[in-house]
């Protein structure tokens, strides 16, 4: 199958928790997945992700049975999909490596684009 990747390029909880979801199926149905987050994208990997537009409306979707934020990004790791942070992404947004989630890559956009070459590309 066709490997996925997904890139991330806004802050918005909702484009975010979309992206998890799209990975976490696309990892379930056996497909390879690559996550790129991007410019301030990268704060939907961080440990404290109170910060994205929208975020309080996690606990409103877990309320109507909806798969919560967490869930669907700790899936993605637990069905071996690669996360990554983009450098540039980082510092924009003045983050450290410190702040993201553990098994978070950081590079640039070059390493994505080479690893997703033949990937099915969604942006979000």
């Amino acid at each position: 199958m066709r490997m996925m990747a997904i890139i991330l390029a806004e802050r918005s909880f909702e484009r975010a928790h979309h992206a998890f979801v799209l990975a976490a199926g696309a990892l379930a149905l056996g497909r390879e997945v690559v996550l790129f987050a991007g410019g301030l994208g990268v704060e939907s990997l961080c440990r404290d992700w109170s910060c994205l537009e929208g975020a309080s409306l996690d606990a409103q979707f877990q309320a109507r049975g909806v798969a919560g934020f967490e869930t669907l990004r700790s899936a993605i790791f637990e069905l071996g999909g690669t996360v990554l942070a983009c450098e540039a992404g980082l510092r924009a947004s003045g983050l450290e490596a410190t702040d993201l989630i553990e098994a978070t890559q950081i590079c640039g956009v070059t390493t994505f684009l080479e690893r997703t070459a033949d990937a099915q590309i969604i942006s979000l």
